[in-house]
């Protein structure tokens, strides 16, 4: 079943019903002021931090799921409705919602009205704009009154929910009627003390009324659905004083038949210097100097209406890097645009804001924001160079570092702290990443602080070392790396013991005197252990390559000697050195991350697809068999039925939920990748579909989430509803899908001194073409794929055949076209 439809040339996903099984999501905003906005105009705003700047209030785990966000009400002759449907919940006549790149439309219509709002965040503005078009689509004139509404949250959005005893006596206002671009309403909570900043919500025209306080405008005991003023059909005129600021305009319109009104709201953020805060000398008055400038630049409908194309134009840009002609409309869809742009929202956002997370509890994530990397680098390589630096200065000295920073200060995180033993290597897997993709080696001698503190600045390369060799330093009696509180996969807490209710399982003071070791960050560790290897090599370090080499090789044979269990690998071992991840255990006998990560990594890969005794394709076999599902491969199997102290909170989820076998769509492309390392393209596409959106939107009625962006998340199979998606949009599914499916199933990935073009992808694409810009150069790469298991193509650059599968990086300027046969 489906609730709406893609528009591949419009690059949107049209929802043609408000009744979707979740609300789907869009976050607007590409720089430093971001918006999460529901098909119901649900959701809030803020600028850089979604805890410490949040401008609009939104509540989690309310009843509806979707309250609160910034509505529109319509009073036509006394019938009051929104056209999002929400929050009034009045029928519609007609209702969609265009989900596009950075902006979403919402049209909702009733008795012979349509109102239709544009939602977007402008390039280089610190602004939500609402360009709103009233359109009478009855045969006789029509009077109505509009009222929008957002409540804003008092700044720091958990103080906001927690400390009522302070913020019911804070808020404060102040109202323009006639400001110098229409009306506007000023947010000020704590500017007369030691805040810079304060937001307006202004409208292009003189409001007829106004209302800053919500409970005036709410009314007591009533739902945003039964407002008080939208229905006595015209504002109060109130100013909040303590108790719950809101801003609110109420504007009447009188249309002929057919005629159209626009109207532009702002949403605006704005700083004044600590000098120049205040109009007055008595300092009450905010200087709006700021704020009449940004609403100067939306007073009109045909300034909305720039915007909205620049932004169209910016984001036709950036998706020209990387493109593919397939025939496959849903795997051109996903690799061209949606796939793509939920790698730039992982990028703002990494695990921080969505409608599963609150921002809040969570800021940046080290390993997060350096897998997420993977995914964009290609489309912002300037600002992926200043994410990694970022993150570099959150390492400590000893190689580990924060867990999380948070994006306001960029500093550590205390209160999740570190101990992640696989973090360290992912800085490694980011940096390869970014050099492979911009032949940028400066950034290895750029100076980076450690734990960010003055003075402590070494070489980029220098953080690269400390990362190696933490792992090395690390190890247990197996010479496999020890876990720490827990590698990938955050809930394998192997030296907690936790007992008690509500401890957390990530924080708590583990264990001592145990070894509890990983299998997954020692094939980790073989894999980006060649990658420092082969940076120190270049950098003219070869002692320090070859020594690197040879501990990857120690733990190489490690890993195959003592992290195998005769059909798959084991996934770690225990505090008291006993195995997890057997199939001599009735339990979780087997784990998904260190089957694709260790075939990824290239370890007993063998000679191909048909060596079944090679333990990589054993592995995968085994993968196949016992963690496939028809909605994608869970995460371990048989999932866990009672609380294992030794193992930690991967055991306290229901069976077939998040780590306890659901799929974590996270790790399915690592199998993906292995399928195409092994040579089985075939398996590797079949893989790529079941866990897809695109693929998946005949069942949106049982995924339930977008079907335009990944899930973290879809229930396994012994779960009671499986194949029902959680916690979409922010997941490093993203960018790994994009990874593998651009970089091994369409096989055109870069390397230091040239793009590898391998495509893996089966029989069911037998032609497509790859359209790969890189360091200037573009490259036109057509595939005629026969889709046998194990063919590798042949390659022919510009008329030439080519031994193996690398193309050299051409100047810049310059096409490339390269045929590939399979």
């Amino acid at each position: 079943m489906r609730f709406g439809h893609f528009d591949d040339a419009a690059r949107e996903y049209v929802v043609t019903t408000p009744h979707t099984p979740y609300p789907w999501i869009n976050y607007l905003g590409s720089e430093q002021f971001f918006s999460l906005l529901s098909h119901q105009a649900g959701g809030y705003s803020f600028y850089r931090d979604a805890k410490m700047r949040r401008l609009t209030r939104y509540r989690y785990n309310n009843i509806p799921a979707d309250a609160g966000g910034r509505y529109l009400y319509v009073n036509d002759g006394g019938d009051v409705w929104t056209p999002s449907w929400l929050p009034v919940k009045a029928d519609l006549d007609h209702f969609e919602a265009r989900h596009g790149l950075g902006y979403s439309r919402i049209t909702g219509e009733r008795n012979g009205l349509r109102v239709a709002t544009t939602f977007f965040v402008p390039l280089g503005e610190n602004a939500e704009v609402q360009r709103v078009a009233v359109t009478n689509t009855s045969d006789a004139e029509k009077t109505v009154t509009l009222f929008s509404f957002v409540e804003f949250c008092l700044w720091n959005a958990q103080d906001d929910q927690t400390n009522y005893q302070r913020n019911l006596s804070i808020g404060e206002v102040e109202v323009e009627q006639d400001s110098p671009h229409g009306s506007a309403i000023y947010h000020k909570t704590e500017y007369r003390e030691r805040r810079d900043h304060y937001a307006v919500f202004g409208v292009n025209t003189r409001a007829d009324g106004f209302d800053t306080d919500r409970d005036t405008f709410v009314g007591a005991y009533n739902s945003l659905g039964e407002a008080a003023v939208p229905r006595a059909g015209v504002s109060a005129d109130s100013v909040a004083s303590g108790w719950y600021p809101i801003g609110s305009h109420s504007v009447r319109v009188t249309l002929a038949p057919g005629e159209t009104r626009d109207l532009v709201y702002v949403l605006g953020y704005l700083e004044n210097p600590q000098d120049a805060k205040w109009a007055d000398d008595a300092h009450q008055v905010v200087n709006k100097e700021g704020a009449h400038a940004l609403l100067g630049r939306f007073a009109t409908a045909a300034q909305a209406d720039a915007a909205i194309e620049a932004l169209q134009t910016y984001w036709t840009d950036l998706l020209s890097t990387y493109s593919v002609r397939s025939g496959d409309e849903k795997l051109d869809r996903m690799v061209n645009i949606w796939n793509q742009y939920q790698c730039m929202v992982t990028f703002n956002m990494s695990r921080s804001a969505s409608f599963f997370e609150t921002g809040i509890g969570r800021g940046m994530g080290f390993r997060d924001s350096n897998q997420d990397l993977l995914g964009f680098v290609h489309l912002v390589p300037d600002r992926a160079r200043e994410r990694i630096v970022d993150i570099a200065s959150t390492q400590f000295p000893d190689g580990s570092a924060y867990h999380q920073y948070q994006p306001l200060t960029k500093r550590g995180n205390n209160d999740i702290g570190s101990g992640f033993n696989d973090d360290p290597l992912w800085l490694i897997a980011g940096v390869a990443a970014y050099v492979k993709e911009t032949g940028d080696w400066s950034i290895l001698d750029e100076p980076v602080p450690f734990d960010n503190e003055p003075g402590s600045e070494v070489p980029l390369f220098e953080h690269l070392t400390r990362s190696f060799e933490f792992t090395v330093q690390h190890r247990g009696p197996h010479g496999l790396p020890l876990i720490g509180r827990a590698d990938w996969n955050d809930c394998l807490n192997l030296n907690c013991f936790s007992t008690e209710p509500g401890e957390s399982f990530q924080t708590t003071e583990n264990q001592a005197g145990g070894h509890a070791e990983s299998v997954f960050i020692a094939a980790q560790f073989v894999l980006y252990g060649a990658e420092y290897a082969a940076l120190a090599e270049r950098r003219g370090l070869t002692e320090v390559a070859s020594q690197a080499r040879k501990v990857v090789d120690e733990v190489r044979e490690a890993v195959l000697e003592h992290g195998w269990d005769g059909r798959w690998f084991l996934r770690a071992y225990d505090f008291f050195g006993n195995p997890v991840g057997t199939d001599a255990k009735p339990e979780g006998k087997i784990w998904i991350e260190p089957q694709g990560f260790a075939v990824m990594a290239g370890i007993g890969v063998g000679e191909g697809p048909d060596d079944t005794a090679a333990p990589a394709v054993q592995a995968l076999d085994a993968v196949d068999e016992m963690l496939g599902t028809p909605h994608g491969l869970v995460l371990q199997y048989p999932a866990y039925t009672t609380y294992q102290i030794e193992l930690g909170e991967v055991s306290t989820y229901p069976p077939g939920y998040k780590e306890n076998g659901g799929i974590f769509c996270h790790n399915n492309p690592w199998v993906i990748i292995a399928e195409t390392v092994v040579g089985r393209g075939d398996k590797a596409f079949d893989y790529y579909k079941r866990i897809t959106p695109a693929y998946r939107e005949e069942i949106s009625d049982v995924h339930k989430l977008e079907p335009y962006v990944y899930a973290q998340m879809i229930a396994g199979k012994q779960a009671p509803r499986a194949g029902e998606a959680k916690n979409s949009w922010l997941t490093g599914t993203a960018a790994w899908n994009f990874v593998a499916v651009s970089q091994y199933l369409l096989g055109v990935r870069p390397d230091y001194d040239g793009l590898v073009v391998d495509p893996q992808i089966g029989p069911d694409v037998p032609s497509f073409t790859v359209t790969r810009v890189a360091r200037g150069a573009t490259y036109e790469i057509t595939v005629t794929n026969s889709g046998a298991r194990g063919a590798r193509g042949a390659l022919v650059v510009d008329g030439t055949p080519v031994e193996g599968n690398h193309v050299p990086y051409a100047p810049a300027g310059s096409t490339v076209r390269v045929e590939v046969t399979l």
